[in-house]
């Protein structure tokens, strides 16, 4: 008895002894994705910050202690990842499964921007009372492509559950870094149970996180189970949030407050609206599929729609732009959808998520998507991390209202400047550009579907440029040559539409050894292509790069391996850039 006691410790030990542990609590700015606040909530799981203790219904704030919609981002190369963590003490749902009102859920995205899922396979240890530590374990993870990169990681938190403390463990020898939330502006959600995480089966089968991962916006998760009762409060702190766009759906709880309701939703859409024109969504009650056996459940959802509509109608009669509707039909629950009547299954929130996928397209109709290239993320360059610089990108706008933005891959990157990143041109840049406001939008290894993500999540928001040049499609050179080109044009009215006042300076997509002919015969279907006028031009830098010989051919002095140019090839295309780049 005591050696296998002895064998346990030892083993035990040395299991612990191989991991490497890390708190997403552990610095100034915590590493939770999901909420409004982050900064001021500081050291917590919650979604709210102190100062609305004293303001929220009781039941409202005591909700906002739990961690729904709440999610933790990291990077790591590790085939292991164990999560241990611990929670007030609660009881347990009978409508819902443990793993999602206690449990974590993990999804990955490899170097190229596709998400999957990952199982836990059973390797829990749940303990014996409900404030025993959780240890949730992640095994034997492969990884396709670009194995040295590692994978991109969201831990969803418990929706039901205030978690009190979380450390992620991985190899010892394992890479590990987190990732701040997106600073990129959220979908707001103000709902009941069902916003709050009620009842899937796991925590990232919850419609809010489903539409987040899809949409891949952040999502803000203002679920209070049984609470949602449009309390002016709710929408006071609503309204501090810059949001891409809100959805209300609180009728689950509210729809049987008669005349109330009109009051409280015309009141609290008008309080969004002093502060924000972001798209405003109302949500009728769901409904409950057993209508055929329990017509009287069903009349009472319709009552409460009826109001609601109601205070639809009067809105847009008081000249409120920007807003929208989601009825029960729109989301159509079946009889399959439901765990008891009253919460969604993994089935109903796949039918939620699916009817809001489609009305937020159609909300969001700036952000249509060119079916070759759809928006996509990677992060295929070591030498840097791409989703941070997207977040300097962001910020760097906003701070600095720049009066140049340069979009493009590493070619543009590797130049130098703000942000600042690895750079084989920097003393040219410095150069050239002077005293000049400039941001260098370009990313290493982007493709014409990263270009796409990054002006649609808000890369080209809150600045006022003066000029914007873009150099693109050399990453997508093994597609054909009209959908390279088509990829440019299009993006070329993407931009367009986002920043109409800016002057746009398409460049012809620099030569590449090897490759001259090829990019030559894009370059001339971009210029059939693009659509010329007073803001759009379109610059051919060919020359300034390529051999006085007349065969098109680079000439090797200006690059570094034939694709990045050097310090001399960036002096190149300073000169090119110059006859356009005018104060």
């Amino acid at each position: 008895m005591l050696l296998s006691v002895f064998l346990f410790i030892v083993l035990t030990g040395s299991s612990m002894a191989q991991r490497t542990w890390y708190d997403p609590l552990e610095c100034d700015t915590p590493y939770i994705s999901g909420r409004a606040w982050n900064v001021e909530i500081g050291k917590s799981y919650a979604r709210m910050p102190e100062r609305f203790k004293e303001v929220m219904p009781k039941a409202v704030w005591n909700l906002s202690r739990n961690s729904a919609g709440l999610s933790v981002r990291f990077i790591t190369t590790s085939p292991e990842i164990q999560v241990k963590y611990t929670r007030e003490k609660s009881y347990g749902y009978k409508n819902m499964a443990p793993l999602c009102y206690a449990g974590v859920d993990l999804y990955a995205t490899d170097a190229n921007g596709n998400t999957h899922w990952i199982g836990n396979h059973m390797k829990w240890n749940f303990g014996n009372d409900s404030d025993d530590t959780i240890t949730i374990t992640f095994q034997d993870i492969k990884i396709p492509e670009f194995a040295h990169r590692g994978l991109e990681y969201q831990l969803y938190l418990p929706p039901y559950s205030t978690v009190t403390s979380m450390r992620i463990g991985v190899q010892k020898d394992a890479s590990f870094q987190f990732l701040h939330t997106s600073a990129e502006r959220p979908i707001v959600i103000y709902g009941s149970s069902i916003v709050h995480g009620a009842s899937p089966s796991r925590p990232g089968l919850m419609w809010a996180n489903i539409l987040q991962r899809e949409l891949d916006y952040p999502v803000v998760n203002l679920g209070f189970s049984g609470s949602a009762l449009m309390e002016p409060p709710l929408f006071d702190a609503m309204s501090e949030i810059n949001a891409r766009a809100f959805i209300l759906d609180p009728m689950p709880n509210s729809h049987a407050m008669g005349e109330e309701i009109v009051k409280r939703m015309t009141e609290g859409v008008h309080k969004l609206r002093e502060k924000s024109e972001a798209p405003i969504v109302l949500v009728e009650c769901c409904g409950s599929p057993d209508s055929v056996f329990r017509p009287d459940i069903t009349r009472g959802y319709r009552d409460g729609d009826a109001m609601l509509r109601k205070a639809y109608r009067q809105l847009l009669n008081e000249g409120v732009k920007g807003l929208f509707f989601v009825s029960r039909d729109d989301i159509g629950l079946t009889e399959d959808a439901m765990i008891e009547g009253a919460h969604p299954n993994d089935i109903g929130n796949r039918q939620y998520a699916d009817a809001f996928l489609k009305k937020m397209r159609e909300v969001l109709s700036e952000d249509v998507v060119m079916k070759r290239y759809p928006p996509v993320r990677q992060r295929r360059d070591q030498c840097y991390e791409w989703f941070r610089r997207h977040n300097e990108v962001i910020r760097l706008n906003h701070e600095t209202d720049p009066e140049i933005l340069l979009i493009g891959n590493s070619i543009t990157h590797f130049w130098g400047g703000q942000p600042t990143s690895f750079c084989y041109g920097d003393k040219t840049f410095e150069k050239f550009f002077g005293k000049r406001r400039v941001t260098n939008m370009g990313f290493g290894w982007d493709r014409i579907e990263n270009v796409f993500w990054r002006i649609h999540h808000g890369e080209l928001e809150g600045c006022h440029p003066k000029h914007i040049c873009m150099v693109i499609g050399i990453n997508n050179y093994g597609d054909t040559e009209e959908d390279i080109s088509s990829g440019v044009v299009e993006l070329a009215k993407l931009i367009r539409q986002r920043q109409p006042e800016a002057q746009l300076h398409v460049i012809k997509i620099y030569p590449a050894k090897g490759r001259e002919e090829k990019v030559a015969r894009i370059n001339q279907l971009i210029e059939q292509k693009l659509p010329i006028d007073d803001h759009t031009d379109l610059v051919d830098l060919t020359d300034y790069l390529t051999l006085k010989d007349g065969s098109g051919k680079i000439d090797p002095a200006y690059f570094v391996e034939g694709l990045h140019p050097n310090a001399k090839g960036y002096e190149q295309i300073a000169k090119g850039l110059k006859k356009v780049l005018k104060p």
